[in-house]
């Protein structure tokens, strides 16, 4: 679907999903940021992007990312998403609170 439609986010959100699934991170990222760059306010690429530093071990950009997508997800009203950034947020800096905002009940 990419080759036919390389412009389309949705193509390369699936592709990069699929990726991701597969744990082919350095591929799944690739496609995952021309889908962000398309649309920058889609919030699971976000986290997907940040998922894919993580299992990379790059802690910083995926803290970046994280951040990145808490923000979204309180601009979009996503409470479930901004309780699953806050674990994955304090499991990265357990003695910090992000963003001004404790780490919501369980």
């Amino acid at each position: 679907m990419v080759r036919q439609y390389p412009e389309n986010e949705l193509a390369r959100f699936s592709l990069g999903r699929a990726l991701f699934d597969a744990s082919d991170f350095a591929g799944a990222r690739e496609h995952l940021e021309i889908a962000l760059r398309r649309k920058p306010d889609w919030m699971v690429v976000q986290i997907l992007l940040g998922k894919c530093d993580l299992a990379q071990g790059s802690m910083e950009a995926a803290r970046s990312a994280f951040e990145r997508a808490l923000q979204l997800a309180r601009q979009q009203h996503h409470e479930g998403p901004e309780a699953e950034l806050m674990d994955l947020l304090s499991g990265l800096n357990p003695d910090e609170t992000h963003l001004g905002s404790e780490k919501l009940p369980q």
